[in-house]
């Protein structure tokens, strides 16, 4: 509905796709590593051939380095190997493959409230329900996560309950990043919970190398040295290039063989030309440049989009966000009184003004804390600066055309 209504008036700002900025693509680093495959004939051949399965092993070493590369993590890094990596056409296939092999209709996956749509979605396709916990400026609330954990016990469904997912940094919708120790204890509930089978942690960490300021934070990987609980799923979509579709996951012991199992009869092997590709992008040192620069740049458009907000929607009584430290967007409450849906007022009045966006609707699950219409979902990745400026000014003009 959202993409019918962009396509209809295409000179609608859109604040609503989550895509990365065009002029980010990173062209010259691809092509040097196409130059750099292609000049070795026997190499070119093995990457236009098919691949295995879980992926091409160099490739994965470096995966795991890079989802284990936090010096703290050191330790925990010797209980893990290349077996333990398996990469995906991009993580969105590592999610649904995980949560088609634990969760079978009627199962729950616990989420936060509000969380990334596309999982909602998948999880529904699989027939199981997706349950929302509260959150706040730190993401998922470990009180409130055993809170629903003893409310669906009382129930009886104990057993239902398959994993916890979380987007640990810089998440999409909020924009919230999760401190190590709240992840910690969410692991902690997670193994104290898991009384009928593993209840597995589910860590999206699809926005962590788009960090605009302060320190990185070890994966949620590290704190599980016995490789039972957590998942963690990376993909370089919103780091490189979304096209390339590379993505991956660092699995337990016990879902290697299901996961592979299932992706063998789907896809005989992701793309191995792509796998080929990205592993002499990192060897050559080309991605750690690239996310250098696209970090500069996704910057200064948060800040442009901070700074609109604050001109045009902080008068606005009862209209707060909170400013992120990295990823693709703002959330945005608004009074309560505003139906910020697809039915709404503010929808078409927004479109009206010349501005789209992604009512927070869309990003509630199905069960658990109810569902608030009053939200709203921005993303600065697409946009210029000034039109970032634009949009937010004429979003300002709608929300005010709507409180009259």
């Amino acid at each position: 509905m959202l993409m019918s209504r962009a396509l209809a008036n295409p000179e609608l700002i859109s604040l609503a796709a989550g895509f990365v900025d065009q002029s980010t693509l990173p062209v010259a680093e691809t092509h040097s590593a196409l130059q750099s495959l292609f000049a070795d004939v026997e190499a070119a051949c093995a990457a236009l051939q098919y691949g295995t399965t879980p992926g091409y092993p160099p490739l994965r070493e470096m995966l795991l380095q890079l989802t284990l590369g936090s010096p703290s993590a050191s330790d925990v890094r010797r209980q893990f190997d290349v077996e333990h990596v398996v990469v995906t056409a991009g993580s969105n296939q590592l999610l649904h493959l995980v949560l088609e092999s634990i969760a079978n209709p009627g199962d729950i996956v616990l989420c936060a409230a509000p969380t990334y749509l596309v999982v909602l979605g998948t999880i529904a396709n699989l027939g199981a329900r997706s349950v929302g916990v509260a959150i706040d400026e730190q993401g998922m609330i470990p009180e409130a996560l055993e809170e629903s954990l003893r409310a669906i016990e009382r129930a009886g469904e104990l057993a239902r309950v398959r994993a916890i997912y979380l987007i640990p940094y810089f998440d999409n919708p909020c924009g919230v990043t999760m401190p190590l120790d709240r992840a910690a204890r969410i692991v902690e509930i997670a193994r104290a919970w898991s009384r009928h089978h593993q209840i597995y942690v589910l860590a999206d960490e699809a926005y962590r190398e788009l960090r605009y300021s302060g320190d990185d934070i070890p994966s949620v990987l590290t704190l599980d040295a016995g490789r039972d609980t957590v998942i963690a799923a990376g993909t370089f979509s919103k780091s490189f290039s979304p096209g390339i579709r590379v993505g991956w996951g660092v699995l337990p012991d016990e879902l290697i063989a299901p996961v592979c199992s299932q992706k063998g009869n789907i896809d005989f092997g992701s793309p191995n030309f792509s796998q080929h590709l990205m592993w002499r992008v990192l060897d050559s040192g080309q991605f750690s440049s690239h996310v250098l620069a696209i970090r500069a740049g996704y910057r200064l458009k948060l800040e442009a989009m901070r700074a609109a907000a604050d001109v045009h929607l902080k008068s606005i009584d009862g209209v707060r966000w909170q400013v992120p430290r990295g990823g693709l967007y703002l959330w945005v409450e608004l009074p309560e009184g505003i139906d910020a849906g697809p039915n709404g007022k503010l929808f078409d009045a927004a479109i009206a003004e010349g501005v789209l966006y992604v009512p927070g609707q869309y990003c509630f699950p199905g069960e658990g804390e109810p569902v608030r219409c009053s939200t709203m979902r921005l993303s600065f990745g697409v946009q210029s600066s000034d039109r970032i400026g634009q949009g937010i000014e004429a979003l300002g003009r709608a929300v005010r055309r709507v409180l009259g």
